[in-house]
């Protein structure tokens, strides 16, 4: 007799191997990792749910799996780390069937190939509502200690890899490349203050740096780097209002002393650029200058995950 679950699971264990640090993968109880000595361990964990992070046909099943792992190697990229090991659990929608189920799970298994990741072990089930995945990936960092949101200090430069704004109307936000070879490139040539990763938007992730690091910043709004679609847009936001808030953009936001930022904009050898885009100030909160010389508060706009009963 067939087992669906089985059948998948058998699948997905003959399109992996196991390498270190993963000593038992998939098809036991339980993973066996064995992590360097000495060094940190890092573990990102991000659930993506359809009808939230994605939605059918915008996506297809391939490019759903990729973001849900491409996530979680974006916030190991933050640390400054080096990610080794995922476990991928999946809620499949029963009426989609057996080989959707094998093209979500294509798309994972084809982005930790890119990465150099093993699939170490998750689970699978089935039920009559959507897509649901989650991703849990461990990792190490690839200098001495990882990067964290608490290490901005007044005077700082503040750096963004890449451009802000439009990420879901372009779809960009499916097929987005995690910047984890700019990140090991940064931590190897400077010490990083503090770093994290753009996901909910720049305002809004900048203030959870800020926090943090109980300090403020000022942005620089005509030094902030946008998209060709946030600068075209015609939707009733200025292109500004789209690089602060739309989120989604997966680039990396770090603090560097100065003299890193300034040997950083003379010898970056990325084709991903960095760009100045503000400073880290004593006073608390975020302020931003515009082109006129006028300073003005920034909220931390950009996208919340709502608990009530309405944002559910």
């Amino acid at each position: 007799m067939s087992r669906p679950e089985f059948d998948l699971i058998h699948w997905i264990r003959s399109q992996v191997r196991d390498r270190e640090p993963v000593r038992v993968g998939i098809g036991d109880d339980a993973a066996c990792l064995r992590p360097p000595a000495d060094r940190d361990q890092l573990v990102a964990i991000d659930m993506l749910m359809e009808g939230v992070h994605f939605t059918f046909p915008d996506a297809t099943p391939e490019q759903a799996g990729r973001k849900a792992l491409a996530v979680n190697v974006s916030d190991i990229a933050a640390m400054a780390g080096e990610p080794t090991a995922a476990f991928v659990s999946v809620a499949l929608p029963k009426h989609r069937g057996a080989q959707f189920a094998r093209r979500v799970h294509t798309g994972v298994i084809e982005l930790a190939e890119e990465f150099n990741i093993v699939i170490a072990g998750g689970d699978t089930n089935s039920w009559n509502g959507p897509l649901v995945i989650s991703v849990t990936l461990t990792g190490h960092p690839v200098g001495p200690r990882s990067i964290c949101r608490d290490g901005a200090k007044p005077g700082d430069w503040l750096f963004v890899t890449g451009k802000l704004g439009g990420s879901l109307p372009t779809r960009h936000h499916l097929t987005f490349t995690p910047r984890l070879a700019e990140a090991k490139k940064l931590a190897r040539m400077v010490e990083l203050h503090a770093m994290m990763d753009i996901s909910d938007g720049l305002a809004a992730d900048l203030d959870h740096i800020l926090t943090a690091s109980r300090v403020g910043a000022l942005l620089v709004a005509d030094q902030i780097p946008l998209t060709e679609w946030a600068l075209a847009s015609t939707d009733g936001s200025s292109p500004l209002q789209h690089g602060l808030s739309d989120g989604e953009d997966f680039e990396l936001l770090f603090a560097v002393s100065p003299e890193e930022g300034e040997r950083l904009l003379a010898q970056w050898p990325e084709t991903t650029p960095i760009t100045r885009v503000g400073e880290i100030v004593e006073a608390a909160g975020c302020r931003i200058r515009y082109p006129d010389g006028r300073i003005e508060p920034l909220s931390p706009i950009g996208w919340t995950h709502s608990l009530d009963a309405e944002g559910q």
